[in-house]
């Protein structure tokens, strides 16, 4: 019965060890974490061109969060190492009660050994009354026959209940065993889930962080591109626009382009700005006909409406 207390002690100081080793770990690695360096910032890089994006970035974990995660892991830790003391104390009380059967047991036998020393000890007596009377020794003789007889019954009794009461406390050790082994691979396997679903969750953070600003790249990209053309579509109407320094010297006139696909111009339309120079203008883009565009669809689809502001060149 001391080398199950013990065993069962033992198998308790080791699980609260792995628990602890655990959670050392878990410190040690989140130590790790703030300890690099995350205060340097990346230098500005020059816009991508249509063709090249900028590759991924890493994006700095929350510290915050990333500390309350692990705060949870260590408090349903914690959480599960009573549940697990609450469970080996019930396994306690079992062996305690297997103990107070086996000293019921021990009892029985004991009474039962006394009877068997009191049989001898009438079996004893029978000897001596046999010697003086062969009547009376062949019926002491009988006598101790029988109790010879009720000993060895008494013996194999004591022999089966010592058997069966072994057997028992066995088979009740090793489903006590298996039982906590189960339970300690299933905190295992939660725990392990927990924390893949926590990186699984900063990574899909980090991802939707990286689509933004590569989004938040593609935009300056694009509205670069449409600055671009729309520099060369005024370029190209000051080079169709017949001018007249007198009449449009510092004068200017606000135009909406409708492009087509291949650059080809479907209609113009006059804002704000002096008349002679939107005129001008206007006669200047549907002389040159097809006005340069950007072969990117994205691109396109934001200049197909393109406002400009028309200033004469002289």
């Amino acid at each position: 019965m001391a080398q199950q207390r013990a065993s069962v002690f033992i198998k308790k100081s080791a699980y609260s060890k792995a628990i602890a080793f655990s959670i050392a770990l878990h410190i040690v690695l989140l130590f790790g974490l703030f300890a690099g360096d995350f205060s340097s910032i990346p230098e500005p890089k020059p816009t991508p061109s249509a063709q090249t994006l900028e590759p991924i970035k890493a994006v700095i974990i929350d510290k915050a969060k990333f500390e309350q995660a692990i705060k949870r892991i260590q408090q349903q830790k914690t959480a599960q190492l009573d549940a697990e003391k609450k469970r080996l104390k019930a396994v306690e009380k079992r062996v305690t009660d297997a103990k107070k059967r086996r000293a019921r047991e021990e009892a029985r036998i004991k009474k039962l050994e006394r009877q068997r020393k009191k049989k001898e000890q009438e079996k004893i007596k029978a000897d001596k009354a046999a010697k003086s009377s062969k009547v009376k020794a062949a019926k002491a003789e009988k006598i101790r026959l029988q109790k010879e007889q009720e000993k060895q019954v008494a013996e194999k009794a004591a022999a089966v209940a010592r058997s069966k009461r072994l057997k028992e406390e066995a088979a009740a050790k090793k489903v006590a065993e298996l039982r906590l082994e189960k339970i300690a691979e299933r905190k295992r396997q939660e725990v392990a889930a927990k924390e893949q679903a926590i990186q699984d969750d900063m990574l899909a953070k980090q991802m939707a962080a990286e689509m933004a600003s590569r989004n938040q790249a593609r935009q300056q990209q694009v509205m670069t591109e449409i600055a671009r053309y729309s520099a060369l579509i005024t370029q190209s109407i000051n080079r169709h626009m017949r001018k007249d320094r007198s009449t449009m010297a510092d004068k200017s006139c606000k135009l909406t382009i409708i492009l087509a696909p291949s650059g080809f111009v479907t209609d113009v339309k006059v804002g704000q700005g002096d008349k002679t120079v939107c005129a001008a203008a206007k006669n200047a883009i549907y002389k040159a006909g097809t006005l340069p565009v950007s072969k990117d669809p994205e691109v396109f689809k934001e200049m197909r409406r393109l406002a400009v502001t028309v200033v004469p060149e002289f």
